[in-house]
């Protein structure tokens, strides 16, 4: 496993009576690309800003590559930033953008062209040296700016909410550029956003930040999968939540019994006491969709759930068409609201169901996730 780049030892930053980010510790590996994630208000940025040195512990350590950056100025940092608004000299050419920086701490001419050529060529905008921003799109400018950061070389790339200026369809595909970018040039990337799709999309690894404090570190697809507590269950991702009561917990087995949903059952153990107050949550697209009557159908679908486990009736109140999926609320025999997303495989499959139809669910017993806050 790479080292760590970043070591976070127990830092707070207060402002006035105000704990903008309390007794935070993390590690950042080397050449990961590591999204701060969470609401506006919860950290990320402040969090940010330390690592850069544009804002100083209360009380805390941080590290950058075994130094301690306590005393550190920004500009004798090993790390460049990418801010939200770009930031590029609008009465300068891509070139001399680039190359600002270079020019500024005196590295010649001869090594600083060809060192913004090659920065110009990792982000595809080889061609547009004399251009100036204003002739240039969101995404061109936001790709002058890596390269303005990358031509430096970093050890560290700090990006504050990259993406937030572009477009939807433009958005999506700077993901998988900056992505693509990251894995080539080998870089730590630390990025801040508030967008659960984008951190997803782009993360080696991500912390979910919520008042201050982390509420969970961990892989995509592990904090999307198996999210630690509420918070990040309903923040990362859409997501059934129902609060129930925990009447059965063995090694293989559990059960718990939620008065909006019905009676839960779940192939492995939840660890939990007898009785305990729980949630449990059910992502949208791992529900099955039926028409009523389906029953030995659902069955042999749910092959790991005992027969008549795992089942849910109710009438559709509320259909999303969103192209690739079709999104319905569902309105269930207790009176509480199911969310189901269901793909659109064929051009038809939106027109099986319709408002105010009456429909039969199921899902398998490895699906819910049981939190115990």
């Amino acid at each position: 496993m790479p080292e760590p780049i970043i070591q976070i030892r127990n830092v707070t930053k207060r402002f006035g009576k105000v704990a903008a980010v309390d007794d935070v510790s993390l590690d950042i590996l080397a050449g990961e690309f590591f999204v701060l994630l969470g609401p506006s208000g919860c950290g990320k940025t402040t969090l940010l800003r330390m690592i850069a040195g544009f804002e100083l512990p209360t009380t805390g350590q941080i590290l950058i590559d075994g130094q301690d950056m306590a005393g550190i100025p920004p500009n004798r940092r090993p790390v460049n930033m990418v801010f939200q608004s770009y930031a590029v000299f609008p009465h300068m050419s891509v070139a001399d953008n680039v190359g600002y920086g270079l020019k500024i701490a005196g590295v010649g001419r001869a090594e600083r062209d060809e060192r913004v050529r090659e920065a110009l060529q990792l982000v595809s905008l080889a061609g547009f040296e004399d251009r100036k921003p204003d002739q240039m799109s969101g995404g061109q400018r936001q790709r002058v700016a890596l390269a303005r950061s990358l031509v430096m070389r970093p050890k560290v790339l700090l990006l504050d909410e990259p993406l937030s200026a572009l477009d939807a369809k433009l958005r999506s595909q700077m993901q998988l550029e900056l992505a693509e970018l990251q894995d080539e040039v080998g870089i730590t990337f630390v990025t801040v956003t508030h967008d659960q799709d984008e951190a997803l999309s782009m993360a080696c690894r991500i912390a979910v930040m919520n008042k201050g404090e982390v509420a969970q570190l961990a892989t995509p697809s592990d904090l999307y999968e198996f999210p630690a507590n509420r918070f990040v269950a309903d923040f990362v991702g859409s997501v059934n939540i129902f609060e129930g009561k925990l009447t059965l917990d063995e090694a293989d087995r559990a059960a718990v019994d939620c008065p909006g949903l019905g009676k839960v059952y779940l192939n492995h153990g939840v660890t939990g006491p007898h009785g305990a107050d729980v949630w449990v949550a059910l992502r949208p697209e791992k529900i099955y969709l039926h028409v009523p009557g389906e029953g030995k159908a659902i069955r042999a679908a749910a092959q790991d759930a005992p027969e008549d486990h795992n089942l849910a009736r109710g009438v559709i109140k509320g259909m999303s068409y969103l192209g690739d999926i079709t999104l319905y609320e569902i309105k269930l025999e207790s009176g509480a609201m199911i969310r189901v997303s269901r793909p659109n495989l064929s051009r038809r499959d939106q027109e099986d169901f319709t408002w105010d139809d009456k429909v039969s669910m199921h899902w398998r017993a490895d699906s819910p996730v049981v939190l115990l806050g």
